[in-house]
C-alpha cells in the first residue's frame, strides 16, 4: 500500500512570519494546528520537513543533523526570499534545538523551545519512540508482524552512528545557549515521556535576554502540539508573538 507523504507548508497571513520546525522523526503535520492558528491572526507561517523525515525510517540513517541544521537555514533563508525581513522561529524537541542554535547563530524576532532537550539523557526513549513510527509507518504499507520485526532491528542496527550523532548535536547546542539575547518562551509539558524536562528549566536560566519567559503544560505530554492543551499554547504563543518588536 503506498502511504500519502506529508508535505512542507507555508500559510500566508501577514508581514510577520514564523518558522516552524518539527520533531526528529516527525514532519510538518506536527506543527501544522498552530501554523493554522497563527495564519487566522496574521503571521505567515512556514514549516520545513528536514532531510529523511516523513518518510521511511530507513531514510533517517544516513542523514546527519549537519544537514537538518542546513535545511533549517534554507528554510529561514526562503522566508527572507520572499520577502519577510522579520521572522520568529517555534521549534518542537529537535525542532526546539534547531530553532535554540538559530537564536544564536541568526538574527531572528523571538524563540519559542517546545519541549526541547538540552541532555542526550534520553536515548532509550528515543530509541523506542523511532521504533514506534517505524513500526506505524510498516503496518501503514501493509507489512506482516514478522517481516516488521525483522526490519526494526536492522534498523536500530544501523542508526547507532546517527544517534551518536544527534547526542553530539543537542550537546553542542546545550553550550551555546548562553550566547541567546532574543526574547525566548520556554514551553514544556509536565508529563512528557520523552526527555529529561530539566531541560525547559536549563533554557530559561541560561538564555540572556532580557525578555523571557517559561510555561509548564500539566496536562501534555512529549508532542505538545497535538495533545490536549493545544488551544491554550496556542493563545499562548500567539501572546508572546504579538509582544515583539516588529517595527
Amino acid at each position: 500500500m503506498k502511504v500519502k507523504l506529508p508535505e512542507p507548508f507555508t500559510f500566508e497571513g501577514g508581514d510577520r512570519a514564523v518558522l516552524l520546525l518539527h520533531g526528529f522523526t516527525g514532519n510538518s503535520a506536527d506543527v501544522r494546528m498552530m501554523g493554522r492558528f497563527l495564519q487566522k491572526n496574521g503571521y505567515t507561517a512556514h514549516a520545513p520537513i528536514y532531510r529523511g523525515h516523513g518518510k521511511e525510517l530507513e531514510a533517517l540513517i544516513d542523514v546527519k543533523p549537519e544537514e537538518w541544521w542546513e535545511d533549517v537555514q534554507n528554510a529561514l533563508q526562503h522566508l527572507r526570499d520572499q520577502g519577510y525581513e522579520k521572522i520568529a522561529v517555534a521549534g518542537l524537541s529537535l525542532g526546539g534545538v534547531l530553532g535554540l542554535k538559530l537564536a544564536y547563530c541568526e538574527n531572528i524576532q523571538g524563540i519559542v523551545p517546545m519541549c526541547a532537550p538540552m541532555f542526550f539523557d534520553n536515548e532509550e526513549q528515543l530509541t523506542q519512540g523511532f521504533q514506534y513510527k517505524a513500526k506505524e509507518f510498516k503496518q501503514l504499507e501493509g507489512k506482516d508482524k514478522e517481516t516488521i520485526q525483522n526490519e526494526i532491528n536492522q534498523l536500530l542496527e544501523e542508526s547507532k552512528d546517527m544517534f551518536t550523532q544527534l547526542g553530539q548535536f543537542i550537546n553542542e547546542v546545550h553550550d551555546h545557549v548562553d550566547e541567546i539575547y532574543t526574547p525566548t518562551f520556554v514551553v514544556q509539558a509536565a508529563k512528557d515521556e520523552m526527555i529529561n524536562t530539566e531541560s525547559a528549566t536549563y533554557i530559561y536560566e541560561t538564555v540572556e535576554s532580557d525578555q523571557k519567559d517559561i510555561k509548564w503544560y500539566e496536562n501534555s505530554g512529549h508532542v505538545i502540539t497535538m495533545d490536549k492543551e493545544k488551544e491554550q499554547l496556542h493563545e499562548d504563543v500567539l501572546e508572546f508573538l504579538n509582544s515583539l518588536d516588529w517595527s
